[in-house]
């Protein structure tokens, strides 16, 4: 397994070593003590989410306020385009976006420490992704910021306008969003 850093501190793409034949292909998708060894993460997950979005779905970005989540995320089927937004108030990043693309082909994962705000848009057909969590899910914490917000300025590799729940039409802009200190 390799983690590479990003640019945002503590936001790491996570590559597994996947031993592939003419019979296909084997990996360990998590492995407490490798993913420790190679990402330097302790992390406890509580909790496995998995979700199943059409071509253009953008899901995100969220982030809960209290309890927040570490994320361990990849997709399974189909690929997406996964982004994470340092929300830490005094964070040399804050307000700053790294984005991803995760397929089943590449197999890569990123690791999403609490603090930060996180989000996919679908590019394939349809896509299964996955996600470990640190902590459970609080809706009554649950937050979202504007997935095309100005002030972020994400460049979202979609085909056309996104198909959006309305908790993610109605997020709010990061000038305006409880963030975290």
């Amino acid at each position: 397994m390799r983690a590479t850093p990003t640019a945002i501190a503590d936001v790491l793409v996570i590559e597994p070593k996947v031993y592939a034949d003419e019979r296909g292909f084997f990996f360990e998708s998590f492995n407490e003590r490798t993913f420790a060894q190679a990402s330097g993460v302790d992390a406890r997950f509580v909790q496995d989410n998995h979700s199943r979005s059409v071509r253009n779905t953008l899901r995100g970005l969220h982030y809960q306020i209290q309890q927040a989540q570490g994320k361990l995320v990849r997709a399974v089927v189909g690929e997406v385009y996964d982004v994470v937004v340092d929300i830490r108030h005094g964070s040399p990043t804050f307000g700053q976006w790294v984005g991803e693309r995760l397929s089943a082909e590449n197999k890569k994962m990123i690791w999403i420490p609490p603090g930060l705000a996180h989000g996919f848009a679908v590019l394939s057909e349809h896509a299964d992704f996955l996600y470990k969590t640190t902590d459970y899910w609080a809706p009554q914490h649950e937050r979202t910021l504007l997935w095309n917000d100005p002030d972020l300025a994400i460049s979202w590799p979609l085909a056309g306008e996104p198909i959006l729940a309305p908790k993610d039409r109605a997020g709010k802009r990061l000038s305006e969003a409880e963030v975290f200190d």
